[in-house]
């Protein structure tokens, strides 16, 4: 295995740059997540990791070497790909083995590694099968163990998950993050998907518009977001936001847009104007006056939790519970968020303050 280490790397295509200058070092045997929007650059990145897009400027450096002018199939990488890309006339032992027949393995060896991979991913029942005899998520455990034969220096993975229904995710999500755990081998894994990214990743890498928002572990984005897009982006239900300003009393606090008195302990300059951020899961359910008065617009009940929509002046906010609220719309209740929980962001720069 290797570590990965990109340096001040763009990409251009023509007069359009899509990669801003990302610098990030990945230590060997670190499973870490790329995550952002549609079209910001995660993929891009990733196949100038594999040699499969050129770089217009910077290093891309794996196990210490810089790759920049190495083919795809010399950096010592193996791909998994969203659409599988299985060949459907080959068994599924065939399609495991055929790049260790390119590469002129012996066969010995070949029958080794696939059937160790096999017993890895569960698939030694189905190495005579073809690949349309197998359910989505057995093909794309094939597509894994063709890249676990390899023995490669570092797994890539783009988008792997995006074809599965949401059950099956879930048990694959598992199966990667376990497959990962055993063979201690450096992953970098690209997803929209910010479940994925918080429940697989060491540390995970938010990006927007081709530049890097924040770099860190799962719980330090949750609690310690940088700006408002990280916040609202890392988080299921999203985090809620409220504009406002400092109203300077030296206890703090923050009045909104319409005169809604928000309760923080973040101080600053009277008439400064912020961005009030509070996770639905971090208002608490208060009596009558003891905290901020909502009116109730939607209920939406899951079993284990009751997700609600209330009305706050003018602002729309989500509130989680665990305890099961008979709540109705039209119903006025009283919200009182969690201090220490509470995000304050500077309305001009983003920055969290």
């Amino acid at each position: 295995m290797a570590s990965v280490e990109l340096r001040g790397v763009y990409k251009a295509f023509g007069a359009t740059e899509v990669i801003h200058g990302i610098t990030l070092a990945i230590e060997n045997g670190e499973f870490v997540v790329l995550v952002g929007p549609s079209g910001c650059g995660k993929s891009t990145l990733l196949r100038m990791i594999a040699g499969l897009e050129e770089i217009t400027g910077g290093e891309v450096l794996i196990g210490g070497r810089v790759v920049n002018n190495v083919p795809p199939k010399s950096r010592d990488i193996a791909m998994v790909f969203q659409n599988y890309a299985l060949y459907p006339h080959m068994t599924v032992f065939n399609n495991m083995a055929f790049s260790l027949k390119l590469a002129k393995v012996a066969s010995v060896e070949i029958q080794s590694r696939v059937n160790r991979a096999a017993g890895i991913l569960s698939l030694t029942p189905y190495l005579q099968r073809y690949p349309r005899q197998l359910s989505g998520g057995q093909r794309q455990r094939v597509a894994m163990g063709r890249a676990i034969v390899r023995n490669p220096q570092v797994f890539l993975f783009d988008e792997p998950l995006s074809n599965l229904d949401a059950k099956l995710r879930v048990q694959m999500r598992s199966e990667i993050k376990e497959l990962h755990q055993r063979l201690g081998s450096t992953s970098i894994y690209v997803t929209h998907d910010q479940i994925e990214a918080m429940t697989m990743g060491d540390r995970i890498v938010v990006m927007r518009d081709g530049i890097v928002e924040q770099i860190g572990t799962p719980l330090e984005l949750y609690d310690t977001p940088s700006n408002p897009f990280v916040a609202g982006f890392i988080g299921s239900p999203a985090m809620n936001f409220i504009e406002g300003a400092f109203n300077g009393n030296e206890a703090g606090g923050i009045v909104s847009a319409d005169g809604v008195h928000l309760p923080t302990t973040t101080k600053g300059e009277a008439g400064r104007k912020v961005i009030y951020g509070i996770r639905p899961e971090h208002l608490t359910l208060v009596g009558p006056d003891q905290g901020l008065a909502a009116d109730v617009v939607l209920v939406e009940p899951t079993g284990a939790e009751t997700l609600i929509v209330v009305q706050i002046g003018t602002s729309r906010v989500q509130a989680l519970f665990k305890e099961r609220h008979r709540f109705k719309p039209g119903e006025r209740i009283w919200l009182k968020p969690d201090m220490p929980a509470v995000h304050v962001f500077d309305a001009g720069s983003g920055q969290r303050l």
